[in-house]
């Protein structure tokens, strides 16, 4: 089941209509930085601000270190009392009405969870990946979805495979660290739980987590529409992300190793070398590096279209959206969160993303499409994306999910 209910005409209108009139509200909001920037700290910040253009908004962040002094981090994680008492003198402090938390791991801990809970507070907490559910954090491993963790009730599995790192040790800790608190209820302690598609709610409440179906809702991440838009398109695919092997970039190299269709590769990761290689070696591959958003979508707008090739379950990419905002089509792989966001004929193309073939069959038959064709598919693109994944869109869905929580929290009482 598709958490969108259709395609909605929205963009030829004042979004600002479509907004209802929200009281005003006392927000927290904490996350913990990674060691190197990534996608949840851009939705953290973006929710932030937006947020706080009507809101009385208070952030408190945290950050993984490297070295022994990540170490000690990843040790206390497990009742990082230091982070509690953070958390509890922002809360006395700032008297929020609800708290919203992005990410825990681990800097600051689940602990925080319970400090929360016991303040009376309602507290919300988005869900960008799978950690809590399996130590790999992404349900990838050796070349292929890792599932095993789903269905045990302390993830053995996971440990023997080393799917963290490499490292028994490290996967050990974060398991025991996670079951742990599973097993004293700390993540019952949420009142909401935001998931980014149907199908990571489905993966959440079908999994040995055991919290109950209604705590989970569907909230996608948004991005901001560009004002100037470009009319022409020219001939050429372009891929925007990480250069690693669950983001499928081998199985792109190869499809368009085969064929004299142009695609541009923009990122940066561990197979940048090989990226290189290959676009050296066949004239219609060219690689471009590292671009900021702005240098990026000018191209993603002129593009035939955006490729995602994923081999493991995304969230909800970003590029994906910014793509959608620009009314470039996508064509991904038919797997997870992606078979929701694209659909054939309407937003994109799907494929299978084990095989070369089928790509490489899906990019033909777009390039087969009439320019009407193509022209109407672009059209419905953007309107999906007015529809869905505007600022204004994110922040009714985000107000009504806190007022839900608020008000399960004052029937508690």
């Amino acid at each position: 089941m598709l958490f969108f209910t259709g395609i909605k005409i929205a963009h030829k209108t004042n979004l600002s209509k479509f907004v209802k009139k929200q009281a005003y509200m006392r927000i927290l909001i904490i996350h913990t930085f990674y060691q190197g920037p990534g996608g949840e700290d851009t939705v953290f910040k973006q929710e932030s601000e937006l947020l706080a253009i009507d809101h009385d908004v208070e952030t408190l962040t945290f950050q993984n270190k490297k070295g022994w002094k990540g170490a000690l981090q990843t040790l206390f994680s497990f009742w990082n009392i230091a982070a509690a008492y953070r958390v509890r003198k922002c809360i006395n402090n700032f008297k929020p009405q609800v708290v919203h938390i992005h990410n825990t791991h681990y800097a600051s801990g689940p602990i925080i969870l319970r400090t929360i809970h016991k303040l009376g507070v309602p507290l919300i907490m988005t869900l960008h990946n799978f950690r809590i559910l399996c130590p790999s954090a992404i349900l990838y491993h050796e070349h292929q979805l890792f599932l095993s963790s789903l269905k045990e009730n302390f993830p053995w599995t996971a440990i023997k495979k080393k799917v963290l790192d490499g490292s028994t040790v490290k996967t050990f800790v974060l398991a025991l660290n996670y079951w742990f608190h599973r097993r004293i209820g700390t993540w019952n302690m949420v009142d909401r739980y935001i998931a980014l598609s149907s199908f990571a709610k489905k993966l959440f409440i079908d999994s040995t987590l055991h919290v109950p179906t209604q705590k989970f809702t569907i909230k996608p991440n948004f991005t901001f529409p560009i004002k100037d838009t470009i009319d022409a398109q020219e001939d050429y695919f372009i891929y925007i992300g990480r250069l690693t092997e669950e983001k499928g970039i081998v199985n792109l190299l190869k499809a368009f190793s085969k064929t004299d269709s142009k695609i541009i590769i923009i990122g940066d990761g561990p197979l940048k070398q090989t990226v290189v290689e290959t676009a050296n070696r066949h004239a219609n591959i060219k690689y471009m590096g590292f671009r900021t958003r702005d240098e990026i979508l000018p191209l993603v707008e002129k593009a035939e279209a955006l490729l995602v090739p994923s081999v493991w379950f995304e969230g909800m990419p970003m590029t994906i959206l910014e793509a959608f905002s620009v009314g470039t089509p996508v064509i991904g792989s038919d797997i997870g969160a992606l078979s929701e966001l694209i659909i054939p004929d309407k937003t994109g193309l799907l494929f299978n993303p084990q095989s070369v073939d089928n790509m490489l069959k899906t990019v033909q038959q777009w390039k087969n499409y009439s320019i009407k064709e193509k022209y109407n598919i672009r059209q419905t693109t953007k309107e999906f994306y007015f529809s869905n994944f505007t600022p204004e869109e994110n922040k009714k869905k985000l107000l009504e999910i806190y007022n839900e929580a608020i008000e399960d929290n004052i029937k508690r009482s």
